[in-house]
């Protein structure tokens, strides 16, 4: 095979790459609302939140949540492209909410400690987070909601329901993820269930909806 028709063969292939294109909607608009100065913020708190203690040991799972979100999108990019659109429809569907959410509705907490109780190499790193990363736009968690689109995707698979172990060490780093963005102070319990409701009324129209079209037309007579 010549080496213009392997490229046009490749990119044939993997059209579906545009996807990733909605990048640079999301990037410029997040670190704009990141910049932003001399507004007022809503600070979000919850009773719960004074309950639960800070455990800088959550900042691996936390971190990890980047490479999870990353193999998981690019798994399905190359073995299933109808899991692709799903997954990165119903996680780009969320985090444009997110952004509208936090443009009209600035928020942050006031979680974070002034004083680690423990000096390790875990707080550490929890320190240089709380530098690169601010407190504010917070609700609803994006680690939460894209920690659950991955495990719905993983939940439609039919190729990683023959995979338990796989399946069961994407959902069991989610659930540890998702406790770490309170653990870490970097959410309030408010910012977690705020991502699971957005799920639970995304999920309908990304998977419940086109699974039963794909039904519906596979039971036409040809």
């Amino acid at each position: 095979m010549s080496e213009p028709a392997f490229w046009k063969q490749l990119l044939k292939k993997y059209k579906h790459a545009w996807v990733f294109l909605y990048s640079f909607i999301y990037i410029p608009w997040f670190f704009y609302l990141e910049g932003r100065t001399s507004i007022r913020y809503h600070v979000i708190h919850s009773a719960l939140d004074d309950h639960i203690p800070f455990v800088e040991y959550f900042i691996v799972p936390y971190l990890l949540w980047f490479l999870l979100i990353a193999s998981v999108i690019l798994y399905f990019f190359f073995t299933d492209k109808d899991l692709f659109y799903r997954l990165t429809g119903f996680l780009f569907v969320g985090m444009t909410l997110f952004l509208i959410i936090c443009t009209i509705f600035p928020n942050a907490v006031n979680l974070r400690p002034d004083v680690f109780p423990r000096d390790n190499v875990f707080t550490s790193v929890v320190r240089h987070l709380y530098q690169a990363d601010t407190s504010t736009n917070v609700l609803p968690s994006i680690h939460v909601f894209n920690s659950l689109g991955v495990c719905i995707a993983t939940r439609h698979s039919q190729a990683l329901r023959k995979k338990p172990i796989i399946s069961f060490g994407i959902y069991l780093l989610s659930f540890l993820i998702i406790l770490s963005t309170m653990f870490l102070k970097q959410h309030s319990v408010i910012d977690v269930v705020a991502a699971i409701g957005m799920a639970c009324i995304i999920y309908p129209f990304v998977y419940v909806t086109q699974e039963k079209k794909a039904v519906s037309l596979s039971q036409q007579p040809t």
